[in-house]
Order: C-alpha cells, then sequence, then structure tokens
C-alpha cells in the first residue's frame, strides 16, 4: 500500500470540501473513511448544520453519479428502488430505475419515510442490489448511501429499526459551527453559496483504487484482539440490552485501517480503535430502559467500555484498582 498516496488523496478532497462545511475537518473525514471501506453513513443532527451540504460536497468532489432522495410519509419503495413499466411496443416490461441506482445516494430525512419504504433500502446497503418483480439488478461500483436525520422531532418520524441501523459503518454529528466558523460562512455566501462553484477534484476511478489499497493496512493480532473483545463487552455489559453485531467488529476493523491510511500509517494502532468504536459501534447498541431512566446512551456506554478493555501495549496494572468492570468481565 503506497500510504502517502492515499494521504494526499485524502487531504484533497477534505480541502475541497472545507471549501463549504467550515471547521468540520474530523467528521469530514470521517466519511470519507465510509467511502474508503464501501461503507454507509448516518449523519444524526438538528436542522440547518449543513448535513446535506457536507454530502452534496462529498459527491461533488469525487465526481461521482449522485442522486438525491427526500424521504417523506407518502414514499413508496417503487419510487426508491425503480419499476417495470410495459412497453406496448414491444410487449415487454422495461425497468424504469429509481434514484437508488446511483453511486452516491442521498436519503435526505430518511426517518420520515414509513418502514415499508426504508425497507427498501435494506436489499441495496447490503449486497449493492436492488430487486424488482423477482429481477436483480446490480448497482453502480462503488455505492454508497449518505442518510440524514433530525434526532429532535419525533412527529411525522419513523425510528429507524435495529437492522437498518445496523447496515450504517458509521453514524456521526456535525455539530455547530463556532463563533468564528459561523462568521466565516456568513463571508463566504455573501454573493453566492460556495458549493455553486464547487470542482471535482478526484476521480472515480482513484478512490476505487485507495479502496483496494487500504485492505494491505496491517491490523496485528494483538488489535484484532482488542476490536472483538470491545464488541463482546457491548454484548455483556449491565446497562446493554442488545450488543453489537459481528457486522461491528467488522465496521470497527474496516474503518481503523482507513484511519490509519489517512493518516499515512501502514498499520493500526489501539488508539485508531479507540477513536473510532464510538462512530461505528454506538448506533448498535440498545441501551436498556432502566437505564435510559438513569440518563445513559449507547454513545456513552461506548466511552465507559474503552475505559475498562486492557489497550494492547499498555500497563495492566496501571489504574486497575479504579476500573470498574461490569460483572461479565470477572472471571470466576
Amino acid at each position: 500500500m503506497d500510504s502517502p498516496d492515499i494521504r494526499a488523496l485524502v487531504q484533497t478532497i477534505t480541502d475541497n470540501v472545507e471549501r463549504v462545511v467550515i471547521g468540520k475537518r474530523r467528521e469530514v473525514e470521517l466519511v470519507i473513511v465510509a467511502l474508503l471501506c464501501r461503507g454507509h453513513v448516518l449523519i444524526e443532527d438538528v436542522p440547518g448544520v449543513g448535513k446535506t451540504v457536507l454530502t452534496k460536497a462529498v459527491a461533488r468532489s469525487i465526481g461521482s453519479s449522485f442522486k438525491r432522495i427526500q424521504f417523506t410519509p407518502d414514499l413508496l419503495p417503487s419510487d426508491v428502488t425503480g419499476v417495470n413499466i410495459f412497453n406496448q411496443q414491444n410487449a415487454t416490461f422495461e425497468f424504469r430505475p429509481g434514484p437508488i441506482v446511483s453511486q452516491m445516494v442521498l436519503a435526505d430525512e430518511i426517518n420520515r419515510a414509513t418502514p415499508k419504504t426504508q425497507a427498501a433500502l435494506l436489499e441495496a446497503m447490503e449486497e449493492a442490489q436492488v430487486s424488482i418483480d423477482g429481477v436483480t439488478h446490480p448497482l453502480p461500483h462503488p455505492f454508497i448511501v449518505l442518510a440524514t436525520e433530525n434526532p429532535i422531532d419525533f412527529e411525522g418520524t419513523f425510528p429507524l429499526p435495529e437492522a437498518q441501523l445496523d447496515r450504517f459503518l458509521l453514524r456521526l454529528s456535525i455539530g455547530y459551527p463556532g463563533r468564528h466558523g459561523e462568521l466565516e460562512m456568513l463571508d463566504r455566501q455573501h454573493i453566492r453559496h460556495p458549493l455553486d462553484t464547487l470542482e471535482q477534484v478526484i476521480s472515480v476511478q482513484a478512490l476505487i483504487a485507495a479502496q483496494d489499497a487500504i485492505k494491505s493496512v496491517h491490523v496485528a493480532p494483538v488489535i484484532r484482539e482488542y476490536i472483538v473483545s470491545l464488541v463482546e463487552a457491548t454484548r455483556n455489559h449491565d446497562d446493554v440490552f442488545l450488543g453489537a453485531s459481528p457486522r461491528g467488529s467488522l465496521a470497527l476493523f474496516n474503518s481503523v485501517r482507513a484511519w490509519a491510511g489517512i493518516r499515512g500509517r501502514a498499520y493500526v494502532t489501539p488508539d485508531d480503535v479507540k477513536l473510532l468504536a464510538e462512530p461505528t459501534l454506538a448506533h448498535r447498541i440498545i441501551v436498556s430502559p432502566g437505564a435510559r431512566m438513569r440518563g445513559a446512551d449507547s454513545r456513552q456506554t461506548v466511552r465507559d467500555l474503552l475505559g475498562m478493555i486492557p489497550v494492547p501495549g499498555g500497563d495492566p496494572s496501571s489504574n486497575a484498582s479504579e476500573r470498574r468492570f461490569p460483572r461479565a468481565f470477572v472471571r470466576a
């Protein structure tokens, strides 16, 4: 793997996106991590912080085909996947692809669609294909879904089921830009939106080559054990009703390889795992009702577990008396 090339490629994309999305470099890099892993991203935040703008800026930067789906309660599954239409001239049915047939798809306000329509994405996100009337149609390569949702507004929304959430490689929040960033945003949009002039900076072929290159990043056996121990811990924690699935282990494994490549390294460190654990695992965890009543949430649970699981190469005796392990970690 040529790490400097990947690092330079990601630097180019990030710098270009930051012309539009100000002061959110880490969030932009996390989206690029998903691109390198051929994974999907759920951007969960309040309205007006740039969720849709971020996805559009990334799509324009890599020059991929791009479609936007505005999810509403009256949206039908066929409006997403496509439909077969009868052609009277040759007496055959023709497939008219829906907006899901694109390299990059923006699923805007995904939780406003009914569960039936949300389920139309399950096959596409997992297998990169859609099935219409018994016929399977492959999706373009690469295929990536960038979905947005507002976690505050519950009226007229349908929470995403666990099967849907588990198909997202990462969940992240953008947050407010800060005073300096907001002032700079006003200056940049004084005449027109910078998104209007944003240009492509890399090719889709370059992205595909980078996707193949990160597979060469070395993950030591102790790091792999660290990943599996962390995921297993989510299933045994007292505050967790449902822990992360094996897909969560793969998500964390692939994400840390991409993050190492972004940093110009050909190997993964424990700090990479600690950094990517929350965005890759928190949305796969269901906290028990009793824990929610105490104010616990899945993000805090992952942070707690990071403090409980011994870090490879660390001193196992350090702070041992201060660690509080759940009962499942205590060996008989």
